[in-house]
C-alpha cells in the first residue's frame, strides 16, 4: 500500500537546516495496525505527516500503490489525502461550531456526495462510535473522549484505505483512551491504521506492528502479529463537492458563529451606507449646482417646471391636456403659461407698499394662509412673499386689506391704470422661499383675462394698416393697441376720435382697418370696419370702460374677432411635476406624446465649470472612498476571520483543494454581504414608504436611482470577493502542515 525508499525530510529556518527524519525505508500494507513510538523529537510525527500527505519530503521516493510521488505538487497531495487518508489528531481538529452530525457529514460533502444520500450512513457511523445521543450536540460541548470519537467517525466516513492518528489518546483519561484504541483496532481489520504515540503500554496489545524511532531514524521495526490482509485495496472514486452543498456549507459557515456573522454583517452594512450616502451626496451637490443660473426669457425657472409645445407648432388640444394631467408625476398643468413669465410690480395708491412678482390663478394656491382669508369676490387677491420680505415682516396688518394697482404705465410713464384696484384679503409667508424669490399674486379669472390679453399683445407683433399706412402697436403705448370688448359687434371696431385726423376727409367711421398678428406660433390678419369713434365723453357708454389717457388710442374689437386673430388656441404650456427626481421620466413620457419638452433646469445659463468640477471630484472621491473602505474592511474582516483559519485548515486536511476552500470562503462572504445589502435596502424601503421621515435621509434617498442601487450591490459583492481573495491568498500560501503548525 505505502512504501518509503530512502526518504528524508528536512526543515529550513533562518538559514539553518534541520532533519525531521533521514533515509527511512518502510513498507506498510492493508490490515496492519502500525504503532510508531519514540521520545519527543525522534521524528515520529514528521514521518506520520509525510505518510498522510500533510507534509512533503525532500529526498528519496514514496510509493502509493506502486506509484511514485516525488513529482507531486500541493494539488496532487490534496487529491491523495482526499482519496486515501483519514486523519485523527491529538487536538481533534474538529469544527467546534458544528454539531457531531455536521462534522461527520462534512467529510462526505467534500467528497461530492449529496446530503440526501448520506443521512443514513452518517447516522450509522455516529452510532458505531457510540455517540447517537449526541448527534445534534455541538462539538464544543463534548468531552475529550467524545471529541476523539467524532474525529474517528469523520475518518471512517471518508471510507479511505488509510487511517493515521497522531497521539489520539494524548488528551484523554485512561478509560476514554482504551475505548479509542479498541475502536481503532477494530477499524484496522479492513484498513491500514498508523498510530503515533509516546504511551506504548496503552496500545501495544492491539498493535500488529511496532516501529521505534530515535533521532530521525528507525531503530526497530517489529511485526507483532500477522495481520488479516484484505485483498480489496480499491480506492473509492470521488467527485468535487456539489454546487448546492457549496452554498449549503457557505451559508452554514456564515451563521454558525453569531458574533463573527454580526461583525462582518456590520462591516458590509457600513460599506453599503457609506457608498450610497457619499454617492447621493455628490449627486445632490451636482443637482443643486445645476439649478444656479438665469434665463432672460423665462422668469419662473423652478426645477419642477417643464415647458411644452407641439412638434408641429399646432395648438395643444383638450384631449392632450387630459392625458398630461393624468400622468402620475404631474402636479399641475398651467395651460396658458404666458403669465408665469409676465413679471409685474404692484403698489398701493400712495406708493407706500411695493411688491414685484408674477400672477397665478387662485386655483393654483397650495399653501396655508398666514393671515386673512381666501378671495370670495372679483379683484380680491392673495399675496405670497418670503420670510425676508420687509413689508410683510413689518407691516403685515397694514398690507392686509390694502388696495393695490398694477404698475402698468403709458409709454411716457406719466399715468397708470387705477380703474380696477385689487384688494389683498389673504397673505401667505412661504418659509421655504429665499429673499431673492419674486412675490406671487393669486388672483381671479377677471384679472387673469385682462393680463392674458396684454400678454398676448406682447407675444405678437401687431400691425394695423389704415389709410395706406402701417402702424405698429408698442408696449405701454395705447395707440393702435388691440383690445377685446363685448359691446363691439363682430367685424366692427371702435376707435379713438383722434383717428379722424389720419383721414383725408376727417372722418374715420366707415373706413377699414387691416390688423395683422405675427408670433412664433401663428401669423394671420383680419379686416374690420370702423363703426364708432370714442372720446372721454362717450367711451363709458360705448364700451363700459372708464376713460383715461392710457386708454385713448386703443382699438376695441369684438371678442370673437380678437380671439380668432390673437388667441387661436394654446400653443405653449407648463407642466409642474410632483417629484423632481423623476422629472426625466416625465420628460420622456411627454416626448412620447409628440410634444417638445424643455425642463427649466436645462434652459438656464450657468457656469458649466463648477458642475464639471463637482463631477470630476465625485469620480475621484468615490474611487478613494472605495479603496479606503476596501482596506479598512479587509483589516477588520481579516481579524474576524483569523479565528476561522483552523476551519479552512481542517477542510484541507480532509482533502478539500485550495480552490474549493476559497470558494466556500467566497460564498460565506457573499451571503453575508448580500444580507447586509438586503438590510440596507429594507431601510431604504422604509424611507420611500414614509415610515422614516428624517429630512436629511429622505432628501439623499431621492438622488439614488434603481441603477445606482444595482451598482452599489455590485460594489459590495466585488469588495467581498476581493477581501476573500486577499485573505485566501495569505491563508493558503503555505502547505497545509505549515498552516496547521501556525494555528497550533
Amino acid at each position: 500500500m505505502l512504501k518509503l525508499k530512502n526518504v528524508s525530510k528536512f526543515y529550513y529556518s533562518n538559514g539553518v537546516i534541520a532533519s525531521g527524519f533521514s533515509r527511512v525505508n518502510l513498507e506498510l500494507d492493508m490490515g496492519e495496525f502500525v504503532v510508531i513510538t519514540g521520545e519527543s523529537g525522534s521524528g515520529k510525527s514528521t514521518l506520520l505527516n509525510v505518510l498522510s500527505g500533510l507534509d512533503t519530503y525532500e529526498e528519496g521516493e514514496m510509493y502509493i500503490d506502486g506509484c511514485e510521488t516525488s513529482h507531486y505538487n500541493e494539488s496532487d497531495f490534496e487529491e491523495y489525502r482526499r482519496k486515501y487518508v483519514g486523519n485523527i489528531f491529538q487536538n481533534f481538529n474538529l469544527i467546534n461550531s458544528y454539531t457531531v452530525y455536521q462534522n461527520v457529514e462534512l467529510a462526505l460533502m467534500l467528497n461530492g456526495e449529496k446530503s440526501k444520500d448520506t443521512k443514513e450512513r452518517v447516522i450509522s457511523i455516529i452510532d458505531k462510535v457510540g455517540l447517537s445521543e449526541f448527534m445534534n450536540t455541538k462539538c464544543s460541548k463534548l468531552s475529550g473522549g467524545q471529541k476523539q470519537r467524532v474525529a474517528i467517525a469523520r475518518a471512517l466516513a471518508k471510507e479511505t484505505p488509510i487511517i493515521v492518528a497522531d497521539e489520539p489518546t494524548g488528551n484523554l483519561d485512561s478509560e476514554s483512551a482504551q475505548e479509542v484504541i479498541k475502536l481503532l483496532s477494530e477499524i484496522s481489520k479492513d484498513k491500514l491504521v498508523i498510530v503515533v504515540t509516546h504511551n506504548l503500554e496503552q496500545i501495544e496489545r492491539y498493535a500488529t506492528r511496532l516501529i521505534k524511532m530515535h533521532d530521525g531514524k528507525i531503530l526497530e521495526d517489529k511485526k507483532l502479529t500477522k495481520p488479516s490482509v484484505n485483498e480489496d485495496n480499491s480506492v473509492k472514486n470521488y467527485s468535487d463537492i456539489t454546487v448546492l452543498n457549496r452554498f449549503k456549507l457557505g451559508a452554514r459557515n456564515a451563521f454558525n458563529v453569531p458574533a463573527k456573522f454580526v461583525l462582518i454583517f456590520l462591516v458590509f452594512l457600513f460599506i453599503s451606507v457609506a457608498v450610497g450616502g457619499t454617492y447621493s451626496s455628490f449627486r445632490q451637490m451636482e443637482y443643486a449646482e445645476s439649478l444656479y443660473g438665469y434665463n432672460n426669457y423665462f422668469n419662473d425657472t423652478s426645477d419642477s417646471r417643464i415647458v411644452i409645445n407641439k412638434q408641429d407648432r399646432s395648438a395643444i388640444t383638450d384631449e392632450e391636456f387630459k392625458k398630461i394631467e393624468a400622468m402620475g408625476n404631474v402636479d399641475k398643468v398651467i395651460k396658458d403659461d404666458t403669465l408665469i413669465d409676465y413679471t409685474m410690480s404692484i403698489s398701493d395708491k400712495d406708493y407706500w407698499f411695493y411688491f414685484y412678482g408674477n400672477f397665478y390663478s387662485t386655483e393654483d394656491f397650495r399653501g396655508k394662509l398666514t393671515a386673512g382669508r381666501m378671495p370670495e369676490a372679483p379683484y380680491e387677491i392673495i399675496l405670497e412673499g418670503s420670510k425676508h420680505d420687509y413689508y410683510l415682516n413689518n407691516s403685515l396688518e397694514e398690507v392686509l386689506g390694502t388696495e393695490f394697482y398694477i404698475d402698468d404705465y403709458t409709454v411716457d410713464g406719466a399715468e397708470r391704470d387705477t380703474s380696477r384696484p385689487m384688494k389683498v384679503v389673504g397673505i401667505y409667508i412661504n418659509e421655504e422661499n429665499d429673499m431673492y424669490m419674486n412675490n406671487r399674486y393669486y388672483v381671479g379669472e377677471e384679472i387673469l383675462a385682462d393680463l392674458r390679453a396684454k400678454s398676448a399683445i406682447k407675444a405678437n407683433q401687431i400691425k394695423t394698416l389704415f389709410e395706406g399706412q402701417y402702424y405698429q402697436s408698442m408696449e405701454g403705448d395705447p395707440n393702435f393697441r388691440i383690445m377685446p370688448n363685448a359691446n363691439v359687434p363682430e367685424g366692427e371696431a371702435y376707435v379713438s376720435s383722434a383717428l379722424n385726423d389720419y383721414t383725408s376727409n376727417g372722418k374715420a367711421v366707415g373706413k377699414q382697418l387691416v390688423i395683422s398678428a405675427d408670433s412664433i406660433y401663428n401669423r394671420d390678419s383680419m379686416t374690420v370696419k370702423i363703426s364708432n369713434t370714442y372720446n372721454k365723453n362717450n367711451l363709458k357708454s360705448l364700451t363700459g370702460e372708464t376713460f383715461s389717457e392710457n386708454k385713448n388710442g386703443i382699438i376695441y374689437v369684438n371678442k370673437s374677432d380678437y380671439n380668432n386673430l390673437i388667441n387661436k388656441g394654446i400653443f405653449q404650456s407648463s407642466v409642474f411635476v410632483k417629484d423632481v427626481k423623476k422629472l426625466d421620466e416625465t420628460v420622456s413620457e411627454l416626448k412620447e406624446m409628440g410634444l417638445k419638452a424643455l425642463p427649466m433646469r436645462d434652459a438656464l445659463v450657468k457656469d458649466g465649470g463648477m458642475v464639471e468640477m463637482i463631477s470630476m471630484m465625485k469620480t475621484f472621491m468615490m474611487a478613494v472612498l472605495i479603496a479606503a473602505l476596501f482596506f479598512v474592511s479587509y483589516f477588520i474582516i481579516r481579524i474576524v476571520l483569523k479565528s476561522r483559519n483552523s476551519y479552512y485548515t481542517t477542510l484541507r486536511t480532509l482533502g478539500a483543494s485550495r480552490k474549493i476552500s476559497k470558494q466556500l470562503l467566497d460564498i460565506e462572504l457573499f451571503i453575508t454581504a448580500t444580507l447586509s445589502y438586503g438590510a440596507f435596502m429594507a431601510f431604504m424601503a422604509l424611507v420611500y414608504s414614509g415610515v422614516i421621515t428624517q429630512k436629511f435621509i429622505v432628501e439623499l434617498s431621492g438622488f439614488l436611482t434603481p441603477i445606482n442601487y444595482i451598482v452599489i450591490y455590485l460594489v459590495i459583492i466585488a469588495m467581498s470577493y476581493l477581501i476573500s481573495h486577499r485573505f485566501a491568498r495569505k491563508l493558503f500560501k503555505d502547505s497545509v502542515m505549515n498552516t496547521y503548525r501556525e494555528e497550533a
